[in-house]
This record gives structure tokens, sequence and C-alpha cells, in this order.
């Protein structure tokens, strides 16, 4: 299968505002199969993982997003994404059975806000200063995704990288 960006799979889950990573899944194989390519599921599961991981999608617990969600946690766009419909993603409301969802952006910046957190103490902890400097650039753009102040974690972050 050819691989999906990050961009591409924030689209994805932009159509829908928020799905489920088995959803989210099906949606990038069936996007393969009407492209005739192969699809190879370790690597679907572990591109829809690193866009986590890279704050391109946020996981979500289920009850920060109305609407039916059979799982205990959903994605959503993340703060760093510029969500980009891959080809043939138009087609994807009809093709899959996803129930109407939204997102509680209030609670969806909480939880990065809260992740960023963690995430810059195990860095600092660590000693990942490449990692460091990737979050540095992550606080901001979680700034502007939502009301949130991570000044402190910036500067924590930078402290550590300087």
């Amino acid at each position: 299968m050819e691989e999906a960006t990050h961009d591409e799979l924030a689209g994805v889950v932009d159509l829908f505002d928020a799905l489920t990573r088995a959803e989210l899944e099906q949606a990038l194989v069936e996007l393969a199969y009407r492209r005739g390519a192969d699809v190879r599921e370790d690597a679907v599961s572990a591109a829809v993982a690193e866009a986590i991981r890279e704050y391109y999608l946020v996981e979500l617990p289920a009850d920060a997003v109305a609407g039916v969600v059979d799982a205990d946690a959903a994605l959503v766009v993340g703060p760093v994404a510029f969500p980009m419909l891959p080809a043939e993603g138009e087609d994807l409301p009809h093709i899959l059975d996803v129930p109407e969802r939204s997102v509680d952006h209030t609670a969806a910046t909480e939880h990065v806000a809260d992740r960023l957190r963690e995430a810059s103490e195990a860095v600092v902890d660590d000693g990942d200063a490449e990692r460091a400097a990737t979050l540095i650039d992550v606080t901001y753009d979680a700034e502007a995704w939502g009301s949130v102040d991570l000044g402190a974690t910036r500067d924590r972050l930078l402290a550590f990288t300087d």
C-alpha cells in the first residue's frame, strides 16, 4: 500500500470528526483496495501509532466524543496536523458505516496539554534532546490549536535543550 502521510491520516479522521483506530485502519484498507494496492496491516497500524506519537492525531477517551464510539478511545485531528484528504478519500463516508460524532474540543485540548507535560518530563528524564526539540514545536502548535498555556512546559524543555 502506498503510505499515507500523517496529514492524510488526519484528513480521513477530519471527515468524520472522530474515528476509532479500527475504523481509521479500515478506511486506509478501503482506500488501498480502491487504488488496487496491497495492504500490510502492520504498516497501517504503525502509521496510525506514529501519527499519534507525533501529535497529528490525538487519542481521546470515548467519553470526550459525543456519539456512539464502540471502543475505549477515539482519534481526532491533532494540533500539528494540516488535514489533507487522500485520493478517493471523499468516498469514505459512503463506504464506512460510522455514526455521527462530535468532539469536545476543550477536553481534547486538555488531553493534549496533559500528554505534552508528561512527555516533556519523560524526555528530560531520559536526556532525549532531539525529542525535546520536537515537543517544543508541538507546544506552540497546541497553544494555537486550543486555549491552553504551555509556557512552563516549553520553558522546561528549552532549559533542557540549551
